[in-house]
């Protein structure tokens, strides 16, 4: 990631109180990024900043669409998207992550990088499997489509009866249960 202060808060202008953020997450803010996980979207990030002597909270709301590429069909589509996340940053002897949404900074520093941690929710909240629009309902609107799992410990409803087994060779396994 290239480096943008944009995206960054000047924490030693903060007094200990609420504080609002707005951020468009368009164009610009995705080419900071040498990254192919999301390289388009038009987005607006709402962050807010609760600082208080010991730690400063951070809650994210991040809205709008993603450009993606269809994972069937490669056709590119745009993905709506409704993020909630929360960051907390304590104060320490060391700058450290201490988990995934916990940082530690020293009481010396003086802003606090946002863009990589808004990337990242954008991230993750990405569906893991891509599909267009138009495939996301198919189960619904096919009807023999199977619903059902292929693989399962209990018998299916269609299973052939258990006095006869498919193939003899398999009987003596049924009588290990």
């Amino acid at each position: 990631m290239k480096k943008e202060s944009q995206y960054d808060i000047n924490l030693a202008q903060l007094a200990l109180k609420t504080h609002h953020f707005e951020y468009e997450l368009g164009p610009d803010f995705f080419a900071l990024f040498d990254q192919p996980l999301v390289e388009q979207g038009d987005l607006h990030a709402d962050v807010e900043l609760i600082k208080t002597e010991r730690v400063m909270t951070l809650n994210f709301h991040i809205s709008g669409t993603v450009r993606l590429t269809c994972d069937r069909s490669l056709d590119e589509f745009d993905q709506p998207m409704d993020i909630e996340e929360q960051l907390l940053v304590r104060f320490g002897d060391e700058s450290k992550e201490l988990d995934d949404n916990v940082l530690q900074i020293t009481p010396e520093t003086q802003s606090l990088p946002l863009a990589q941690h808004l990337y990242d929710y954008i991230g993750l909240a990405l569906p893991m499997k891509k599909l267009h629009p138009r495939f996301q309902n198919e189960a619904d609107d096919n009807p023999d489509a199977p619903t059902k799992l292929i693989f399962s410990t209990r018998p299916a409803d269609d299973a052939p009866d258990d006095d006869e087994p498919a193939d003899p060779r398999w009987a003596a396994l049924r009588n290990l249960n």
